[in-house]
């Protein structure tokens, strides 16, 4: 299919707060191919293909007759069919589902690194859905185990040991040991009830040591972020992308809760959107999962990027895993045809207010129990509550109350410490809202009140 670029409306064209759309045609504005070598790292330049998985693709091809892979038959797996039970998006109606013997048996078999072609398909449709990108427009997709699967390739791919690496902050915990494992150095950048703070970024940059290379890349997780529930603005999105063109870095738009806001506000334009009417299209690397909305279990995620990174987190899972699990894909595929496009919206709508509605007691229950011990902002996406422990002046550490007497007294939550790169000290807690019934919630809350109680006693603050 031919796309006229030029014609295609801009999605944040009437958003509040965007900047007019650039004028050059889109295609004028895409990265080259070789922008990118400055950005790949030394063990992904050296990784070479694997000489029969590059081949499978061809077994597609009409009239081929393959004799190419080593796949066993599938007359000898034991599993003969498959059928789930499938709950409607709109009327909650339940209906059962078969899968045929030719999804099965494609679902039992080996297929290609980059996922199963039909697959691909609807999920590039669905960026064009969600985010307005299109087929064409210089960037490509791949399906992996979960999108930390994807994130620790495309890491790989970019940095090398001394590189620098501008994370977010507080983060993730679980990013932390991917970019170690590069050997590149984390810099924190702070981040407020709005987001990114693009004003101590443009700072840190424009201070940015003469004789030190520049940052390659910026990590961050725009809605819900997790700890802190904030979801950046879209006039610090805007920023973002400005200091990225200005300051030549690549964004890492990690975005597993991108379905699981409730904000009172529309929901901002993503990184992958905004950057399509900037002066540069390719900057963005884009994570994507549903594993939030359909199946923790099931590893669903999958990377949007110019099709250059594409290319190098294919080849690192072709070297490595060899693909992700062609059942998981067979599911998910019959599960997303069955729904469409427009079912998903359904879907994860409901799952949003159920998060919202979660949030809501989980907050009300706060303010009953922790009022004027603990700070908080309400977030606007995702499953946390990221609160400060009122315990003076010279108490600016929640670890020892968090790891130690909280837990002694049968509550369990995160110290905010973990989520630094560096563990530097924090007052602040990260508490989870997704799965307790309120009588659980309560009884936490009540048991951590008591501690924090304790622990102001012990710093000789009144209560």
């Amino acid at each position: 299919m031919t796309i006229d670029l030029n014609a295609v409306e801009s999605p944040v064209a009437n958003a509040s707060g965007a900047s007019k759309p650039t004028e050059a045609p889109l295609a004028s504005r895409v990265l080259p191919k070789e922008f990118y070598d400055q950005f790949m790292s030394d063990s992904s330049k050296l990784r070479i293909e694997d000489p029969i998985r590059a081949l499978l693709p061809l077994e597609e091809r009409p009239g081929v007759i393959s004799l190419l892979a080593g796949k066993p038959n599938a007359d000898t797996f034991p599993i003969t069919s498959m059928q789930f039970t499938l709950r409607d998006p709109v009327t909650d109606a339940e209906s059962p589902v078969s899968l045929t013997q030719q999804e099965l048996a494609r679902g039992l078999q080996y297929s290609g690194s980059a996922g199963i072609p039909e697959l691909l398909d609807w999920l590039v449709g669905l960026q064009e859905y969600n985010h307005g990108r299109k087929r064409g427009e210089g960037w490509g997709l791949c399906f992996g185990t979960g999108s930390s699967d994807l994130i620790y390739k495309a890491v790989n791919a970019l940095l090398n040991p001394g590189d620098v690496a501008l994370i977010e902050a507080p983060i993730y915990a679980g990013v932390f040991p991917i970019f170690h494992s590069t050997g590149s150095e984390m810099i924190e950048i702070n981040t407020d009830g709005h987001g990114t703070d693009t004003k101590s970024l443009r700072k840190l940059l424009e201070e940015w040591p003469a004789n030190k290379p520049k940052p390659k890349v910026l990590y961050t997780v725009p809605f819900g972020s997790n700890p802190t529930g904030m979801t950046t603005t879209l006039e610090r999105r805007l920023e973002v992308l400005e200091l990225a063109r200005e300051h030549n870095f690549l964004i890492l738009e990690d975005d597993p809760y991108y379905y699981l806001y409730f904000g009172d506000a529309p929901r901002p334009p993503s990184y992958f959107t905004l950057e399509r009417d900037q002066p540069e299209v390719g900057r963005v690397i884009r994570f994507d999962s549903l594993s939030k909305v359909l199946s923790s279990g099931m590893r669903i995620g999958f990377l949007s990027a110019p099709q250059v990174i594409v290319d190098a987190v294919v080849l690192h899972t072709m070297t490595s895993n060899l693909q992700p699990p062609t059942l998981t894909q067979v599911l998910a595929l019959r599960l997303l045809k069955e729904w469409g496009y427009d079912g998903l919206r359904s879907h994860v709508g409901r799952v949003a207010r159920f998060y919202h509605a979660k949030r809501d007691a989980f907050e009300s229950l706060m303010r009953k129990h922790l009022e004027g011990l603990v700070e908080w902002i309400t977030p606007e996406a995702g499953m946390f509550f990221w609160f400060k422990l009122n315990l003076g002046e010279n108490q600016t550490d929640s670890e020892a109350v968090i790891r130690t007497k909280a837990l002694e007294n049968g509550v369990l939550a995160i110290p905010g410490t973990v989520f630094h790169p560096g563990g530097r000290k924090t007052a602040y807690v990260r508490a989870s809202f997704s799965l307790l019934p309120e009588h659980d919630v309560e009884e936490a809350l009540r048991r951590l009140r008591e501690v924090i109680l304790e622990a102001r006693k012990e710093a000789g603050i009144s209560q």
